[in-house]
């Protein structure tokens, strides 16, 4: 089978390797779409994400849809169109029993953070856990749920601000996870505003159903107006601007991802107006209602806009970090 390996820096080659083996409790999937997440470019054009560098050929991707291919206890048929839930949750500690993606131990597909690495889903075919695979309803298709795994990011998010019915909610961000707070935000009944530098992005996010948009290199955003502010970016400057732009009591949630080390942002805000900062960190079990909502809103595939063979993989990955150009970028194996 094809598999895509990022072996370092700008360096990511496609190699013939042999077609896995299922075991006990395990179910082989015939991969159809794997989008190309933050991370994965991470890896490709640094060689690591964070402090988990590739020390090893890596086989990027999280986020897949495809069919099974064989179900040795037989409970799933040859065929059946499935999405996964990335995570193998690790040791429970006390405190955090409900919060399995929290603890210690675990693993995420296409991810340098284990030794060995846990490898991804950018083949042709995978090998996962039976209770990792989620069936897809007969009204999804295939290429829309590959987006299961970024809007149950969004929606792990949205969550941790409770319920936002009627409130104004401020997407900071508008890249491939801004685009499905946007639509998750909506979905559950919110007036939307998002952000962006780019006029790309915040044209997507005006197709999500986003009822206004800030170029915040042209103009400033309002402060106090948002009860809830997600915060996709992960620039220190956009923290500030989510702590400013939140209403006195109101819930900030972090979304985008930081480099581990010190930035600087304004807390005065933060301080004299008693606002909920809160991180939200992948998800728990909200996959489930992902796969929902995408069934439920055909339009959120509109957030999906570039579509690339594995022995493209160059090209894709500048492509998914030009926000200007693109939404959520696929591979199409």
């Amino acid at each position: 089978m094809k598999s895509l390996l990022i072996e370092k820096a700008n360096t990511a080659v496609v190699r013939d390797v042999e077609v896995p083996e299922p075991g006990a409790g395990q179910v082989r999937l015939r991969v159809e779409y794997v989008g190309i997440c933050g991370s994965d470019l991470h890896y490709y054009f640094e060689g690591a994400n964070g402090a988990f560098v590739v020390r090893e050929p890596l086989v990027p991707g999280h986020e897949l849809s495809g069919r099974v291919d064989l179900d040795p206890s037989g409970a799933l048929a040859e065929g059946t169109p499935v999405t996964v839930h990335p995570a193998r949750f690790g040791t429970p500690r006390e405190g955090i029993e409900d919060a399995p993606h929290l603890w210690p131990g675990g693993s995420y597909l296409g991810s340098a953070s284990t030794w060995p690495h846990t490898q991804g889903a950018a083949s042709e075919f995978l090998i996962v856990e039976a209770d990792m695979v989620r069936v897809l309803p007969a009204d999804l298709p295939v290429r829309r749920a590959v987006l299961a795994e970024p809007l149950a990011v969004a929606l792990h998010a949205l969550g941790k601000a409770g319920s936002v019915e009627g409130l104004d909610v401020l997407v900071t961000g508008s890249g491939p996870i801004g685009l499905m707070a946007v639509a998750a935000a909506v979905a559950a009944g919110a007036r939307v505003t998002a952000t962006d530098v780019l006029s790309g992005p915040l044209e997507r996010a005006t197709s999500l159903g986003a009822s206004a948009t800030i170029d915040v290199s042209a103009a400033a955003v309002e402060s106090n107006a948002y009860a809830v502010v997600l915060e996709c970016s992960g620039v220190p400057v956009s923290i500030s601007t989510a702590l400013k732009a939140v209403r006195p009591g109101g819930t900030v949630v972090q979304v985008g991802m930081l480099p581990d080390e010190p930035r600087p942002v304004n807390l005065a805000p933060f301080i004299s107006k008693e606002v909920r900062y809160l991180g939200a960190f992948r998800f728990r079990d909200e996959i489930d209602r992902a796969v929902a909502l995408l069934a439920e809103n055909p339009g959120i595939e509109s957030a999906l806009t570039h579509e690339f063979a594995v022995m493209d993989a160059a090209e894709a990955f500048a492509t998914a970090r030009d926000s200007q150009r693109s939404g959520k970028v696929v591979f199409a194996l």
